[in-house]
C-alpha cells in the first residue's frame, strides 16, 4: 500500500496526519472548483441557448440544495462503508455528472447534470467529511486542521475561477465542463492510493493524542438510520438550531448570493466575464488566509464572539457593495474584506458542535448543519436570480443578505444561554 510505505518513509519526521490533511485539501479544492463552475457558465449558457438567468439559477440552486441535503447521508455512509470508499463513490458520481454535462442542450439536462449529479457528487468534499478527517487524525491542532481544510474553498476559487472564467470566455461553456471533468478524473487515484481509512490502519495514533475514540471507524447498520439518529439527537437541543440557523444565513450570504451571482452582477455593470471571474477568484486569496487564521484563533478564543464579529462585518460589506460605485478599487476592497470572513465561520461552528455534542457525534451533526447552510445557499441562488429578472437589479438581494447577517450575529450570541457550553 502506497500510503503505508509513505508513512514508514516519513516516520519520525512528519506525522501522516499532515499528508491525510493534504490529500483531503486537494480533494476539497477540486470539488470547490467544480462547484464554482456554474457561476462562470451562467452568461455563456444564456448566450448559447437563450435561457434566462432564473432558469439557470434554478439548476444551480438544486445543486447547492442537494450538496447540503445529501451531505449528512454521505457522512452516515462513511461510518458504515468507510471514509475512503465513500469519497471514491462521490467522486465517481461527480465524474459522471461533469462528463455528461458536456452534451446538454435542454434545461432538464442542465438540472440533471449540474443540478442533481454534480450536487450529489460534490458532497464527498463537504464539511462533514472535513470534520471526520480533522477529528480522526488530529487531537492537537484540530481547529487549525479544520481551518486548513476549509481553506480549500478559498484555494479552489483562487485556482479555478480565473482559469474557468478565461476558458468560458474564449472557448465556451462546454470547455468548462471538459476542464472540470479532467480535474475530477485526476482526483480519483489520489484518494485511492494516498488516503488511509484512519491512523489506526497505519499503526499510528492521532496527532497529539491517543488512538481515535472509536476503535473501528465503521459501524454496522443502515447509514440512513445512523444519519437520522444523529439529527434526532441534535434536534432536541436549542443550541443546535441556533448554530444551524446562523450557518444557514452564512450560506445565504456567501455561496448562494456572492458565489453564484457576483460574476453576473459585475457583467451587468459592464465588466467582462474573465475580469469578473478573476475578481471573485481574488476573494479566495484573503479567504485562504482568513480561514487558516480562523482555525488558529478558534483554538484560543470564544467561538461565539468570533462568529459575532464575522457576521457583523459581512452584513455591513454586503449592504455597502451596491452603493460602492462599482469601480475596480471598490470591488477589490469588497473581495479582500469579504474574503477574510468568507469561510472563517466554519472552525468556530465546528468547535461549538464538538463542545456541545462531543467529537464522536460531531461529524454527522456538522453535516446536518451544513445541510441547512446549503438550504440558505439554494434560497439565495434562486431568489437572487428571480429578483434580478423581476427588478433588473441585484440591489434587493444584497440588502436582504446584509440584514440576515445581522440577525445571525444575534443568534450566535444566544448559543449556550440555556445551559453552559461544555469546556
Amino acid at each position: 500500500m502506497l500510503a503505508a510505505a509513505l508513512a514508514r518513509l516519513c516516520a519520525g519526521r512528519l506525522h501522516y496526519a499532515w499528508i491525510a490533511l493534504g490529500v483531503s485539501f486537494v480533494v476539497m479544492m477540486g470539488a470547490v472548483g467544480v462547484r464554482s463552475a456554474p457561476g462562470v457558465i451562467i452568461v455563456p449558457l444564456r448566450d448559447a441557448f437563450g435561457w434566462d438567468v432564473a432558469t439557470i439559477s434554478g439548476a444551480i440552486s438544486l445543486n447547492l440544495l442537494l450538496l447540503g441535503l445529501v451531505g449528512p447521508f454521505v457522512t452516515g455512509l462513511m461510518e458504515v462503508i468507510g471514509l475512503k470508499n465513500t469519497m471514491l463513490c462521490c467522486l465517481g458520481v461527480l465524474l459522471a455528472g461533469t462528463g455528461l454535462s458536456v452534451f446538454i442542450s435542454q434545461p432538464w439536462q442542465l438540472f440533471m447534470t449540474w443540478g442533481v449529479m454534480i450536487g450529489i457528487g460534490v458532497s464527498g468534499g463537504a464539511m462533514g467529511m472535513a470534520a471526520a478527517v480533522a477529528n480522526r487524525w488530529f487531537t492537537a491542532h484540530r481547529s487549525l486542521a479544520m481551518g486548513m481544510l476549509i481553506a480549500a474553498n478559498a484555494a479552489g476559487q483562487l485556482v479555478f475561477l480565473p482559469i474557468l472564467g478565461r476558458v468560458a470566455q474564449d472557448h465556451g461553456w462546454r470547455a468548462v465542463s471538459l476542464t472540470v471533468t479532467l480535474v475530477v478524473a485526476c482526483l480519483l487515484p489520489v484518494v485511492f492510493f494516498l488516503l488511509p481509512e484512519s491512523p489506526r490502519s497505519l499503526g499510528l495514533t492521532s496527532l497529539g493524542g491517543g488512538l481515535e475514540p472509536v476503535a473501528a471507524p465503521r459501524r454496522a447498520g443502515n447509514p440512513f438510520l445512523v444519519t437520522l439518529q444523529g439529527l434526532v439527537a441534535g434536534a432536541r437541543s436549542v443550541d443546535f438550531w441556533l448554530i444551524a440557523g446562523s450557518f444557514a444565513i452564512c450560506g445565504f450570504s456567501t455561496a448562494g448570493l456572492v458565489g453564484t451571482h457576483f460574476i453576473t452582477y459585475c457583467v451587468d455593470e459592464g465588466y467582462s466575464q474573465a475580469a469578473s471571474a478573476s475578481l471573485l477568484g481574488s476573494l479566495g486569496v484573503s479567504s485562504l488566509l482568513g480561514s487558516i487564521a480562523s482555525g488558529w484563533l478558534t483554538d484560543r478564543c470564544d467561538a461565539r464572539l468570533m462568529l459575532l464579529g464575522i457576521f457583523v462585518l459581512r452584513g455591513v460589506s454586503l449592504m455597502l457593495l451596491p452603493y460602492s460605485g462599482f469601480d475596480m478599487l471598490s470591488l477589490t476592497a469588497f473581495a479582500v474584506f469579504n474574503g477574510v470572513e468568507w469561510v472563517a465561520t466554519v472552525p468556530p461552528i465546528v468547535k461549538l458542535l464538538n463542545e456541545v455534542f462531543g467529537r464522536e457525534r460531531a461529524p454527522v451533526l456538522v453535516s446536518w448543519v451544513y445541510a441547512l447552510h446549503q438550504v440558505g445557499s439554494a434560497l439565495a441562488a434562486m431568489g437572487a436570480g428571480v429578483l434580478r429578472e423581476a427588478s433588473g437589479s441585484y440591489l434587493p438581494a444584497f440588502l436582504a443578505a446584509g440584514v440576515a447577517c445581522l440577525l445571525a450575529a444575534w443568534l450566535v450570541m444566544r448559543i449556550g444561554r440555556g445551559a453552559a457550553v461544555a469546556a
